[in-house]
């Protein structure tokens, strides 16, 4: 298994409810419609102590599943129009469990 996990810091004048909710909705939305894709959350409720606005959390069973997602209509779609544009940085870790 490969666990895919995402850090991002919002735009300030994106950083706000309605934008987190679209994100979350928009991603989670994935779940049953990529081979490979066994789980799959976002977390945009934080603590003080944070430094980042979302966190993706994503398993998926193979390294190949996780480069066939990164290429997937369905996760570009997403990611273009719900994640991106709204995204001021961007960090990422993948390992294998």
């Amino acid at each position: 298994m490969v666990k895919h996990i995402i850090l991002w810091n919002l735009k300030d004048e994106f950083n706000n409810d309605e934008i987190k909710k679209g994100i979350k909705e928009g991603i989670e939305s994935l779940m049953g419609k990529i081979p490979g894709l066994l789980e799959i959350s976002v977390q945009t409720e934080k603590l003080d102590s944070s430094t980042a606005d979302v966190m993706l959390y994503s398993v998926f069973e193979s390294e190949e599943a996780l480069k066939a997602y990164a290429v997937h209509p369905a996760h570009v779609e997403v990611a273009n129009t719900k994640v991106r544009p709204f995204t001021a940085s961007r960090a990422c870790l993948d390992f294998i469990v």
